[in-house]
């Protein structure tokens, strides 16, 4: 049985930059990451558009707001401090419908509220940044940016390893046991026992603390985002990063227009029910979890709640001709023989259950640890802010 002084569960970019954080704070520590997938960094990761949020539709005040802020800025200075490529390129939220008005001014408000730099723009300013975009109104989002989220995880390791953190991958937590002075990590193949341990499980958040005898107060629900990319050729319709104004019925911010940090740019993503919470693919099936899924009662009430989004969600991602009618309301001039297939993620959305989504980040504290519940977007920009959060927070907690 080995013995550190602190474990991280989960080697996704959540697990890795908290044990960033930890090693800059606590430096005297051994530390051990844990990571089931053979390499780290597998899926929510590495599965997303990358885009660095500004942090504009969340809650003043709320965990979102502080940490997508604060995340931000420190995740810019990690990628210079380590030479990875990032484009500060901004994005335009746009109206095209007169209803919308009203709720961009919603988002100015909030953005101000958050102290990010954004602004109205003229139709002829917004002509100027997008030339092919249909928009009654926008609004520019300066401080949004693209960047590869594998890149940041690789450069994290690096760091790690340097300062003597053991990276462990194809180590599957099963089950855990807690006492008043440590904690007992059973892996498939041995046995970790640690002072202390954070838990960053992504998609099996849940399911991993109800492993180490917790009930969970909520159920993670993945959620499939589907994306095509426009063509080569075709690029051009897009310059940077174009959204729509969210439904506020539907708690997802709708397909949009992305040109990464590769020059491609993504169109989408939808967002369907996932039958298996590692589902990139349309017929991923898993029994045991969808079976999870549907017959938790949040589920129902959600689907219950909004079964006209829903069903507009499926409908679309069975048909290319209905998303690319949706990608129109935004640049009218692509045609369908414009797009080819892309890549998919899956978003880890914990549930509650009366059939809401946990709106928030949020962590469960046990004896001797803390677990990372719910992070979804805008986790990935936001992951130095929510490893340094936490490290604060067992310190607190533990005196360490």
């Amino acid at each position: 049985m080995q013995k550190y002084d602190i474990a991280v569960l989960g080697g996704g970019i959540i697990g890795l930059a908290t044990a960033y954080q930890l090693s800059i704070s606590l430096p005297e520590k051994k530390l051990v990451l844990l990571e089931k997938e053979s390499d780290i960094g597998q899926h929510q990761s590495s599965h997303n558009s990358g885009v660095l949020h500004s942090g504009i539709y969340y809650k003043p005040g709320s965990a979102k707001a502080l940490n997508c802020r604060r995340g931000l800025a420190l995740m810019k200075e990690f990628a210079q401090e380590n030479d990875i490529p990032f484009k500060i390129c901004g994005k335009i939220i746009v109206a095209t419908q007169k209803s919308q008005i009203e709720q961009l001014e919603g988002l100015y408000q909030r953005g101000l509220s958050n102290g990010i730099k954004c602004r109205y723009l003229s139709a002829t300013e917004t002509k100027e940044r997008e030339p092919h975009v249909n928009s009654l109104a926008a609004l520019l989002v300066e401080e949004t940016g693209v960047i590869s989220y594998s890149d940041i995880c690789a450069g994290i390791r690096r760091i790690l390893e340097r300062r003597g953190c053991a990276i462990l991958c194809g180590s599957k937590v099963e089950s855990g046991t807690e006492t008043d002075s440590e904690v007992t990590i059973r892996t498939q193949h041995t046995e970790f026992r640690a002072s202390c341990y954070i838990a960053a499980a992504g998609l099996y958040s849940d399911k991993l603390l109800a492993d180490f005898g917790h009930p969970p107060p909520c159920k993670i629900i993945p959620f499939r985002g589907e994306y095509f990319l426009l063509k080569r050729d075709r690029s051009s319709l897009c310059r940077s990063l174009i959204y729509p104004v969210p439904n506020p019925q539907f708690p997802f911010l709708g397909v949009h227009f992305t040109r990464g940090i590769n020059d491609e740019v993504e169109c989408g993503p939808n967002a369907v029910l996932a039958f298996a919470r590692e589902g990139y693919r349309k017929l991923s099936f898993k029994p045991s979890e969808a079976i999870d899924s549907l017959c938790y009662s949040g589920l129902r009430r959600f689907l219950i709640a909004h079964w006209r989004e829903a069903t507009f969600e499926l409908s679309r991602s069975c048909s290319k001709r209905l998303f690319h009618t949706a990608l129109q309301e935004l640049i009218p001039e692509i045609k369908l023989e414009d797009l080819e297939n892309g890549p998919a993620g899956v978003r880890a959305q914990a549930m509650l259950p009366d059939g809401k989504l946990v709106d928030d980040f949020l962590w469960f504290d046990t004896k001797r640890g803390i677990h990372v519940l719910n992070a979804p977007s805008p986790a990935a920009t936001s992951a130095f802010s929510i490893g340094k959060t936490i490290t604060e927070r067992l310190i607190l907690r533990l005196a360490l």
